[in-house]
């Protein structure tokens, strides 16, 4: 009996919530025909205003959220259809990630406000805000961010030992990790070590394509690995030649070509 009463009342508190009216007008938010915040919008200078940072303002004026774009996570390959924004709930001194709309970023961020239930009496509800980052803040993954190599970006490359060459420039490294009789398993790094590719591929200096996983972006796809054009002429070097150099040296150049390496 006791667990069927708290059942029955999640379900009232539950459409309570649902029943609420969130309207959003010109900067003004309302719950219930009533002022909860307002909203200042913000563009963004280092965007060319393409994107916008939202402050939520209590009615007396106190800010109480900033919320910018995160640039630093990589995005949902599932859903494309909102950015991440990070979210400092300034009086509770939290923070947390949302996702908000593309199309209409400011009636997003508005929307979840009201529909959050955290301004109380024109101030955050620090438990709310813990709850509310239990329930919609996401966990995405952080974006690898790296330089490449400057050099003059013409020419095939080449290799001597594990080493990759542009233009007798090192830009990058690889290593044999195989462990299966039937393909073969390699990682690229750059010079200092950052691991930026795994590839496997089946059929040596013969490959026709490979199972290509890349790290910047958390990509894994069959990439075609072309063998004339700018993809035909390499410069081989006699020292230390890998059994897949044939192989290696087309990677290389698709990894090139893709703004990996």
């Amino acid at each position: 009996m006791k667990k069927l009463i708290i059942i029955l009342l999640s379900i009232l508190v539950s459409g309570d919530l649902l029943a609420q009216k969130i309207d959003y007008k010109s900067g003004l938010l309302q719950v219930d025909g009533k002022d909860l915040a307002k909203v200042v919008k913000i563009k963004d200078k280092e965007n060319f205003g393409l994107t916008s940072t939202f402050e939520l303002q209590s009615m007396s004026g106190e800010t109480l959220i900033i919320a910018r774009v995160a640039t630093n996570f990589v995005s949902n390959r599932n859903d494309n259809s909102g950015f991440y924004y990070q979210f400092t709930f300034l009086p509770v001194d939290k923070v947390g990630v949302f996702s908000l709309s593309k199309l209409g970023a400011e009636k997003s961020f508005a929307k979840l406000i009201g529909q959050s239930g955290i301004v109380v009496d024109d101030k955050l509800d620090s438990r709310k805000v813990s709850e509310m980052l239990a329930r919609k803040s996401e966990n995405p993954e952080v974006a690898i961010e790296y330089h490449l190599v400057k050099r003059a970006r013409i020419g095939p490359p080449n290799v001597k030992d594990n080493q990759i060459y542009q233009t007798d420039v090192l830009i990058g490294k690889f290593k044999d990790i195989s462990s299966n009789k039937e393909f073969d398993t390699y990682e690229f790094s750059l010079p200092d070590g950052l691991v930026i590719a795994t590839v496997s591929f089946a059929g040596g200096n013969g490959a026709k394509n490979c199972n290509m996983s890349t790290n910047k972006d958390k990509q894994t796809r069959n990439a075609v690995l072309k063998s004339d054009g700018t993809y035909g002429a390499f410069k081989f070097r006699t020292e230390g030649v890998d059994r897949n150099a044939v192989a290696l040296k087309h990677i290389a150049t698709w990894l090139i070509d893709g703004g990996y390496l």
